[in-house]
């Protein structure tokens, strides 16, 4: 039995509509899962949930933030590279993609092979703090304490490798301090809330972390590593005015997604994230947080990111770092 050339087009779309529908099949079709590596109540975590908020309207799907907090944000990071559903975003930082290449040997992920740069999204200086009863009020008395007290004098981080404790090994390796004790933390709160403490006596942290306890009088913002000095804390003096010269430095934060991600979903993420950095609302809650706003193409986030992932990669090689504690 013969079909005729009408009956063939008749009987055709039953077949091929189906097929065609799920090619162009609508994204997200479910809520989004957030990645952010950090805790709650860190910058990072302010960071995503003021770009979720957009995403989620943006998309029309429930964007979901999931602190990932652990090692310096590697355990956040990696758990952003491995998601097959396709229905994961994540944002990361200085640490676990420009710097755990060159500090930890088997990495369980390739930053370059497993994950694509969306778009840059936010980034600060570093201040230099330390605890009130700390007798210092500017680098040089800080450098003089530390080397009349060598071993006695702790600084934390958010983990080694991170931005933070990298910084600090690099103003050491400058300066010629002797060792200090580094005591890593899972995420910013709980290290801010030691310093204050007096349970450890410095920090080198991106400004958005702690801009509220420096502006308040809790701790003592004693130098920045930005070019110019921090608009919101025109007191504290740069690095470079007190005799630390090409030590500028700053923390960013991007987006990333799995590398199978396609890339008509890279480009939509990408576009809808620009769109919601320039919102008025979020930008404001950004700046005054202390972070400098700074959306990108998916192109220049990527060239971001091997910029940064050379100068680092490049620093820890020079000084020999290794990750023993």
């Amino acid at each position: 039995m013969t079909l005729t050339r009408r009956a063939l087009g008749a009987v055709l779309p039953a077949f091929t509509l189906p097929g065609l529908a799920h090619a162009q099949a609508p994204w997200p079709d479910r809520p989004l899962r957030f990645v952010v590596p950090f805790p709650g109540g860190s910058s990072p975590d302010l960071t995503g949930r003021v770009l979720s908020e957009h995403l989620a309207r943006a998309l029309g799907q429930p964007v979901v933030v999931d602190n990932r907090a652990g090692a310096g944000g590697n355990i956040g990071t990696d758990a952003i590279a491995k998601a097959t559903d396709g229905h994961v975003i994540g944002l990361s930082i200085n640490g676990p993609l420009s710097t755990a290449p060159a500090l930890y040997p088997n990495l369980p992920y390739d930053p370059v092979r497993d994950l694509v740069a969306v778009s840059l999204l936010v980034r600060g200086p570093q201040f230099l703090v330390v605890n009130n009863d700390l007798p210092v009020t500017d680098l040089a008395g800080f450098l003089a304490h530390v080397r009349a007290n060598p071993g006695r004098v702790s600084f934390g981080s958010v983990g080694s490798g991170s931005g933070g404790h990298l910084g600090m090994l690099d103003l050491a390796a400058r300066t010629g301090l002797p060792d200090m004790l580094h005591v890593a933390y899972r995420g910013f709160p709980q290290a801010t809330v030691d310093l204050v403490a007096g349970r450890i006596q410095a920090m080198m942290v991106t400004t958005a972390a702690v801009l509220p306890q420096v502006q308040g009088g809790q701790m003592r913002a004693i130098a920045v590593t930005s070019a110019a000095r921090f608009a919101p804390t025109p007191a504290v003096p740069t690095l470079a005015e007190q005799g630390v010269a090409n030590a500028e430095s700053y923390g960013w934060q991007i987006l990333v997604v799995p590398a199978a991600t396609p890339a008509d979903r890279v480009a939509r993420l990408a576009a809808e994230t620009q769109r919601g950095l320039r919102d008025p609302a979020a930008r404001a809650r950004l700046e005054g947080a202390g972070f400098e706003v700074m959306a990108s193409t998916p192109a220049e986030a990527a060239a971001f990111l091997a910029q940064e992932t050379d100068r680092w990669g490049g620093m820890i090689r020079r000084l020999n770092i290794r990750l023993d504690a």
